[in-house]
């Protein structure tokens, strides 16, 4: 109960994907890249990356920026993506046959992928302003 009066302070907004096939390792660098970020310029960068990966952290930024706005009726000029980060997954396991009667596991990890957006106040945009 105190979590969601303590977000609804801080102008908090999250959006959450689970089963996202892809090794944290991958996803990390991505995640890093759109942080402090104002919200479209962070979905320019998203659209622009060769990275396969990108389409699936993209919706995420897309449910988030989708929350702001319906559930807290905020405006989207002012989102910022104040936290993206992954976990792990589960990881399926498969085997590939070699020679001589063995076999080679193969692994297919999947991830979670929580990214939170907040809305800049007069303060913060000087400070986020040149970044962006």
């Amino acid at each position: 109960m105190n979590k969601v009066k303590k977000n609804k302070e801080l102008n908090l907004v999250k959006s959450i994907n689970k089963n996202v096939r892809s090794s944290t390792r991958k996803l990390k660098p991505i995640l890093k890249s759109i942080v402090g970020k104002k919200v479209d310029y962070a979905l320019r960068d998203l659209e622009f990356s060769n990275k396969r990966i990108c389409t699936e952290v993209k919706k995420t930024l897309s449910s988030a920026i989708a929350n702001a706005e319906n559930n807290y009726q905020y405006d989207i000029d002012k989102l910022f993506v104040k936290e993206a980060y992954c976990g792990k997954q589960v990881i399926m396991k498969r085997f590939r046959p070699r020679a001589k009667g063995r076999a080679s596991p193969i692994i297919k990890p999947y991830s979670n992928l929580t990214i939170i957006l907040s809305e800049l106040k007069e303060a913060q945009k000087e400070k986020h302003g040149t970044k962006g």
